[in-house]
């Protein structure tokens, strides 16, 4: 489905990503762990364009695109067809959660209202909250906020879904209440690449696991098998921390 190769990106005289090559193939679950400061929130953002990389190749639904001269019309195209979910939700504060779940399909898409608001409805429900659809941001909780966050991402039905830390603002109640939506999700079949520091979804629900230190993809493999037998001494040390 996606395909990266050769991804770099620099702050001023900061290199973050150092060549990155990633695969994504249809369905895939793959979380993205590694210490603060080693380039995965910037990976998940150059990938969907909201941080312009200076190098590499994405190549996507069968199309090519060089990373660091696409067009503007070409970036539109690819987020027709992914999402992402901030850490920090990144509602508007001054709408509805109905309306934060349509904002997208009316204006963006221009889809008819009432079909919009059909499929804002159908998305409050499957995720619990159609009894607060006309509620502001400030009136939900962070859970819920994050719940209409990750509804409005499913709305546009998207081929990959990006989640950058979904639940790092959450108490561990909440981290839960997310965490199992997004394994529902995984259970129906959407390919999600997530940051993340929940090593439990990442040993229980992912099916690959990227190690990331330094700018560099470390390690990489299936989830059962990185937990079990990590190569890499920095991956041992990572997952000693972590208690893995």
């Amino acid at each position: 489905m996606l395909e990266v190769k050769g991804l770099r990106k620099s702050f001023a005289h900061l290199e973050v990503l150092k060549g990155i090559n990633l695969s994504i193939q249809k369905g895939d679950v793959i979380s993205i762990i590694g210490p603060s400061g080693s380039g995965k929130t910037t990976l998940l953002r150059c990938l969907n364009f909201l941080e312009k990389a200076d190098d590499g190749e994405l190549t996507f639904d069968k199309e090519t695109y060089q990373m660091a001269h696409i067009s503007h019309r070409d970036v539109l195209n690819i987020r027709k067809k992914t999402a992402f979910v901030f850490q920090n939700y990144n509602l508007f504060l001054n709408k509805t959660a109905l309306e934060n779940i349509t904002e997208g399909l009316i204006v963006g898409r221009k889809m008819p209202k009432a079909l919009a608001y059909e499929i804002g409805q159908t998305l409050l429900k499957r995720i619990g909250l159609l009894d607060r659809a006309d509620y502001y941001p400030s009136e939900l909780s962070g859970g819920q906020q994050q719940r209409v966050a990750i509804a409005r991402a499913l709305a546009v039905n998207p081929e990959i879904i990006y989640f950058d830390e979904p639940t790092s603002a959450l108490d561990p109640e909440l981290t839960q209440d997310i965490l199992s939506l997004m394994r529902q999700m995984a259970d129906e079949g959407m390919t999600m690449l997530v940051v993340t520091h929940e090593m439990s979804f990442a040993k229980n629900v992912a099916n690959k696991v990227i190690f990331m230190d330094g700018g560099l993809i470390v390690e990489q493999n299936d989830a059962k098998t990185f937990f079990a037998n990590p190569h890499d001494e920095r991956t041992r040390a990572f997952l000693r921390l972590t208690d893995q």
